[in-house]
């Protein structure tokens, strides 16, 4: 198989790749939603509250936006990398801003962009995290009830590695709460504990729950923004882990269709978003019963449910009882998460290319703390690949060289069998065989450099480590689209010379070899929207691949002529 021939192969596979992954997105089959085979799960009801909470609770649930007649407050927390904004209503965790994640990337006219926000409570990007106890026999505080804080801020002082902030609630009847929140130096992990103290004359009973709520994030309406924004392209939802079996996920669009009703132990329940999530972690030895459900969902902008219900509880009067969780704010960063609980490097979503672009990461993270650039260490990675590759793709370039020479040949063939194509490949078959030619020589190298580009492509997509990672001049952000164009137009340049250097393919009607010519026109005008880290990639393969095509060729040439001479 020729060079043109091998780039029309890649040029279908990547298209159809491109195909496939937006056709999954919206229609592909997912894991099936495992229903319960014991211990059913509390279904959310239709304002959010969990039944089960008696008629005494001392609020409706706040609602995206609301405001509630009950006093509340709002403690804000700060640590050297999370500022979070607890409501005291329920003790929800409202706000959550990314201290070291800036929203846009840096720039001379913004030095100092305001940080990520996760948590929010405004309607337009309702995202919280709420905890609290229900019980069937007596008062208990959900996530409506009203606590006490001793302050509104708290922070994280120099030298101090752990902060805990409290919230207290208590009843008439003597059932004390207290509401911990406990968060490290460097960590994006938030301990969320509530001891419960009975101070009654009765046992109390009852379950502890966290939950997320959010609404689905706006999308891009026009045709133009969707392919141009990763994020769109990148999974939203729910997910979720158990040890049998692995990550789960389901779409905002599927809540309704295939409600989850499962009890696990030693898994999580999240909330994922581009680069970003939260997550619930109940303790590893803890069975809960995880459940999803939509609120308000004949409305323009319903909420999305998913909760994490505990084991059934008793304090005895007099005694008290600690039920604890975690609670994970903040990016996906790979090769850490599984420290805090397993699977939760899974929430970076690659999908069937996991394969690839899990060790792909790593070696461009050892790449990355070699050169202190990403955008060298995706060089360094072609680098590394095509010395990798090089005996495999110098025997591809020398069988072209010499299929390049023999094009007069055959060309003679075309003219003497004419449209009598069966005739015309064998006589082309014995033409190579004699002059020990390799035409399939191209398809290996190929297959091996496919995966490892789709991979990165993942990669580039996924992995917050890249998102708003600068290259130099231009480029301020390798996981987005390079914003003066120039290395799509380097792309286009590289593949015509590469054209130019390598045979064209026999028995190829003029129409073909047209289209073959403005393959690389076409691919450079896909590669507009690509990550900028992406198209480096693929310019630097192709400079490489040039060069070591230009010196083949030469060689084979210098060759040739020095039998011709002797």
């Amino acid at each position: 198989m020729n060079q043109t021939r091998t780039f029309l192969l890649f040029a279908l596979v990547a298209v159809a790749y491109l195909l496939f992954s937006a056709w999954d997105k919206d229609y592909g089959r997912h894991p099936p939603v495992v229903a319960a085979s014991s211990g059913a799960a509390t279904p959310a009801a239709a304002d959010g509250s969990v039944p089960g909470a008696t008629a005494a609770a001392p609020a409706p649930a706040v609602q995206p936006g609301a405001v509630s007649e009950v006093s509340a407050q709002l403690v804000t927390i700060t640590t050297d990398v999370l500022r979070l904004t607890v409501d005291t209503r329920g003790g929800s965790v409202v706000r959550s801003e990314l201290l070291d994640f800036s929203s846009v990337p840096r720039t001379r006219q913004q030095p100092e962009p305001p940080p990520v926000r996760l948590l929010d409570d405004d309607s337009a990007q309702f995202f919280v995290a709420q905890s609290g106890l229900v019980s069937n026999q007596g008062e208990a505080p959900d996530h409506r009830a009203v606590f006490q804080a001793a302050q509104t801020t708290y922070a994280l002082a120099q030298g101090q590695d752990e902060l805990k902030v409290d919230l207290t609630w208590q009843d008439a009847a003597g059932l004390k709460v207290t509401k911990t929140f406990a968060l490290k130096r460097g960590s994006y992990v938030v301990g969320v504990q509530q001891k419960i103290e009975n101070g009654g004359s009765a046992a109390w009973q009852g379950n502890a729950y966290r939950q997320l709520q959010r609404v689905a994030p706006v999308q891009q309406r026009t045709w133009w923004q969707n392919f141009s924004d990763p994020s769109s392209r990148s999974f939203n939802g729910a997910a979720w882990f158990s040890p049998e079996d692995k990550l789960s996920t389901l779409p905002f669009a599927d809540f309704a269709k295939k409600p989850l009703n499962h009890t696990i132990t030693g898994g999580w329940a999240s909330m994922l978003q581009h680069y970003f999530f939260v997550a619930w972690i109940p303790e590893a030895q803890e069975p809960s019963t995880f459940s999803t459900g939509v609120i308000n969902p004949d409305t323009a902008q319903p909420v999305y449910l998913i909760r994490a219900m505990g084991p059934s509880l008793t304090v005895a009067p007099g005694q008290s009882l600690v039920t604890a969780a975690r609670l994970y704010i903040g990016p996906k960063a790979q090769g850490t998460l599984d420290t805090i609980a397993p699977g939760l490097d899974l929430t970076s979503n690659y999908g069937w290319l996991t394969v690839v672009a899990q060790p792909l990461h790593w070696l461009l993270s050892q790449l990355h703390a070699i050169s202190g650039n990403w955008g060298v260490a995706i060089i360094l990675l072609v680098i590394l690949l095509k010395g990798a590759l090089w005996k495999l793709t110098a025997a591809q370039f020398r069988s072209g060289a010499k299929m390049r020479k023999l094009q007069p040949r055959v060309n003679a063939l075309k003219e003497r069998y004419g449209d009598d194509k069966m005739k015309m490949q064998q006589a082309m078959m014995e033409l190579y065989k004699k002059e020990k030619v390799n035409p399939m020589s191209g398809c290996l190298p190929v297959l091996v450099t496919m995966p490892v580009f789709f991979g990165l492509y993942r990669v580039l997509m996924e992995s917050v480590e890249l998102r708003h990672a600068p290259f130099f001049g231009w480029i301020h952000d390798l996981s987005a689209p390079d914003p003066l164009f120039v290395l799509p137009v380097l792309y286009i340049l590289v593949m015509m010379a590469t054209q130019w250097l390598s045979p064209s393919a026999a028995g190829m009607d003029p129409a073909q070899q047209k289209m073959m010519k403005v393959m690389p026109v076409v691919f450079g005008f896909m590669f507009l929207f690509f990550p900028a880290g992406l198209v480096l990639y693929w310019v630097i393969n192709g400079l490489i691949s040039l060069a070591q095509q230009w010196l083949i060729t030469r060689s084979v040439d210098r060759a040739d002529e020095k039998a011709t001479a002797a």
